[in-house]
């Protein structure tokens, strides 16, 4: 398979992703060792404090991040990853941009920040993915 169908696949995959969809996250745009998603803020996105829920602002990171140490073609998975809030997500938008550090044989590193459409930083997000042998392909459609 080659690099550019196996990123298709990727993407593709990706965007199918039942509980990103769920979430409601879109996947806007993905690169080698990039990647960038949205999540448009609603009621159920808060939590008991009326604040957006911090497993939110987690889930849109860990998409970009596994869009972005999946989008060389081969198949990887998260080993460690963290996050530091450093404020309460305000407005209707979120975006989480995801940016390689790292690309090792097996290793990789990514660093992914979650801002609001202002631009404004909400959380630092610091992920790595074993990457295994085997080339990435997308799982048959239901």
């Amino acid at each position: 398979m080659s690099e550019r169908k196996s990123r298709e696949g990727q993407e593709s995959a990706v965007s199918r992703d039942a509980f990103a969809a769920f979430v409601g996250i879109e996947l806007l745009r993905v690169g080698e060792g990039r990647a960038v998603a949205r999540l448009k803020l609603r009621d159920h996105h808060k939590n008991g404090l009326g604040i957006v829920h911090g497993g939110a602002v987690f889930t849109l990171a860990d998409l970009a991040f596994a869009a972005a140490v999946n989008s060389r073609g081969r198949a990887a998975v998260a080993i460690h990853c963290t996050i530091s809030y450093l404020k309460a997500a305000q407005g209707e938008v979120l975006l989480a941009e995801a940016k390689e550090i790292s690309c090792g044989a097996k290793i990789a590193v990514y660093h992914i920040q979650v801002t609001e459409a202002s631009g404004e930083l909400v959380a630092t997000f610091e992920g790595m993915a074993y990457r295994k042998r085997e080339s990435w392909t997308a799982p048959e459609a239901v």
